[in-house]
């Protein structure tokens, strides 16, 4: 038996982040192994599946963000806090600055600021259109393993 951070009967998981968004994209990594993070392609946008609280709601959530479903919009239909809606747009709004960028233009600053994110390797390499080799390599190149995944 392997016990991890995750206890997936009750929904609950252990993330550790110094802002919300990179414990909560933690969060989501640690219920599936499938998930990369909060990302809008896993689902498709639908108001009743954003009505009723699900294990894939987050996913609904994150593609209405996409789609710029207005905070107020999205508090009536899920009745999260608009704290909670903010920071989940934070993240799906650096994700739109990192698909704009691409590999080549990928500065330090915004590795960095991925990371402060909560983003992990492969999540930047799906963003960028790059390998989790060449982001890994590109963290340790500015600076070294200070932060890691």
């Amino acid at each position: 038996i392997q016990i991890g951070s995750s206890m997936k009967s009750v929904g609950e998981v252990m993330a550790i982040g110094r802002k919300f968004e990179e414990a909560f994209q933690k969060a989501l990594r640690m219920m599936d192994e499938n998930v990369i993070g909060f990302d809008p392609y896993v689902k498709e946008i639908s108001d009743d599946e954003l009505e009723k609280p699900t294990d894939k709601r987050m996913f609904v959530l994150a593609a209405a963000i996409k789609a710029n479903y207005s905070i107020d919009r999205l508090y009536d239909l899920t009745k999260i806090d608009r704290w909670f809606l903010q920071k989940m747009k934070n993240i799906i709004s650096f994700q739109v600055i990192l698909e704009s960028v691409g590999e080549s233009h990928l500065s330090y600053e915004l590795l960095l600021r991925a990371k402060q994110l909560g983003f992990s390797d492969k999540q930047v390499a799906a963003c960028v259109k790059s390998t989790e080799l060449f982001i890994r390599n590109t963290r340790e190149e500015n600076g070294g393993p200070f932060f890691l995944s």
